[in-house]
């Protein structure tokens, strides 16, 4: 016998937008920081690693809520 539990298709997709959401929170949050802080960042020869973690960011977010609107609208998730 098979007694695997399902988990409501609901909860699924919470459990799976939840961190996306959380990504661009983060990312919103980085331009913001990065946008008042500028000279300070700049001033401190920070800027750089901050505009890559941002840069490195947002296309994996972008594609993440590109992967996962595929997913819904096929079906599977």
């Amino acid at each position: 016998m098979n007694n695997e539990t399902k988990i409501n298709p609901a909860l699924l997709r919470l459990l799976v937008i939840f961190p996306n959401v959380l990504s661009y929170f983060l990312l919103f949050g980085l331009i913001i920081y990065i946008a008042t802080n500028f000279k300070g960042l700049q001033a401190a020869g920070a800027l750089n690693i901050w505009l890559i973690i941002t840069a490195v960011l947002a296309p994996m977010a972008i594609y993440t809520t590109y992967s996962i609107v595929k997913r819904i609208k096929a079906g599977t998730l």
